[in-house]
């Protein structure tokens, strides 16, 4: 539990104190954000706002995770560790493209090919990865089948949960990545999210098969509560972000933040065997999604736009909402939702525990 404190805490110091000197070295190199000229007129005058501080998470976070278990002279773990590779992993796609936005002044940065098949290499080799390193009891990381609050049952086999983990990957990176769209928007919304993973680790780790004393509804899951360490760092270095984020952001994460959180969102999902409740847990960033496929699905079929301009938090911004409304009201959506999937989390095992 110390190494769940410490990580939080020490990531939350390194982001609060670090995403100052990061902005500073920014602004000095020009890297500023470039706006769509097709986006909300309003967003014009954050041209120019430093960008890639996603950096700043991926550096907090490591440190946080690292320096915790170095005082508590405690070992990382394979599931910890395949977590942060899978988040830094995608967070250096997401910083190549960054760079070349700002690089060569356009709005677009590398190429949807280019972006697609850099996720998908990290992910394959994460997902490749996850299915070794067995423990004493035999866990690997991740397991082979579809899981909701733990296995389904449902086998997949190695091939098919290679390919069922490049998705889940793709789909929260690029969700996160979607949401990231007003200030403080993703990292709000990013702080909720990983915060309820602190709560499910650390309940997965009282109750695990590997414990004398777990109860027979215990959970099968290899690493709980370092996963709960990952969450907790991820936590800490977003809360520490959003200081500096938050309207009128002064910074903002780029690509480099959003597909790190979203892969780091991913790898703890699929290495906590809560694959599906990631649906209702990471809700906001499903809607969010959902909106551009919507819009993009019913326009090809009719030529008509369902939304002024998707991802939804932009329609809003057209029907005249302010900035400031739609995040804080989007913001108690994603609470909902966190409490929507923690309720399900706990009513599962209360069931279970009273059969």
């Amino acid at each position: 539990m110390r190494q769940v404190l410490l990580a939080s805490l020490i990531s939350l110091l390194v982001s609060l104190f670090g995403t100052p000197l990061a902005i500073r070295l920014l602004v000095r190199r020009g890297y500023g954000q470039l706006i769509r000229d097709d986006g909300p007129t309003s967003h014009h005058t954050k041209r120019g706002t430093p960008t890639m501080g996603g950096g700043v998470i991926i550096v907090a976070t490591l440190l946080g995770y690292g320096l915790a278990h170095l005082l508590t002279l405690s070992d990382p773990t394979v599931s910890g560790l395949l977590a942060l590779f899978l988040m830094t992993g995608l967070g250096l796609v997401g910083f190549l493209d960054d760079y070349i936005k700002v690089a060569k002044q356009r709005s677009l940065g590398l190429r949807a090919g280019a972006k697609l098949g850099g996720q998908m290499v990290i992910a394959v080799i994460f997902a490749v990865l996850a299915m070794k390193f067995p423990d004493p009891s035999g866990y690997t990381p991740a397991s082979t089948q579809i899981s909701f609050i733990r296995d389904t049952g449902l086998v997949l086999g190695s091939v098919l949960f290679v390919v069922w983990a490049y998705v889940m990957i793709a789909g929260t990176s690029n969700g996160v990545n979607l949401a990231d769209g007003l200030d403080g928007l993703a990292t709000g919304t990013s702080v909720m999210v990983f915060g309820s993973y602190v709560l499910i680790g650390i309940w997965q780790f009282g109750q695990n098969c590997a414990r004398l004393d777990a109860p027979s509804n215990c959970y099968e899951v290899r690493d709980p509560l370092d996963l709960a360490v990952v969450a907790a760092a991820i936590m800490g270095a977003c809360f520490g972000f959003l200081w500096w984020n938050a309207s009128p952001a002064k910074i903002f994460m780029g690509d480099t933040g959003s597909l790190a959180l979203g892969g780091a969102l991913a790898a703890v999902a699929i290495l906590s065997r809560t694959e599906l409740l990631l649906v209702l847990v990471g809700g906001l960033f499903v809607l969010i999604a959902l909106s551009v496929i919507v819009q993009v699905g019913f326009f090809k079929l009719t030529r008509r736009r369902v939304f002024r301009m998707a991802p939804l938090q932009h329609h809003f911004e057209l029907v005249g909402w302010g900035e400031v409304t739609i995040v804080i009201r989007f913001w108690i959506i994603a609470g909902l939702l966190v409490a929507l999937g923690l309720g399900v989390f706990y009513a599962e095992w209360v069931t279970g525990a009273g059969s």
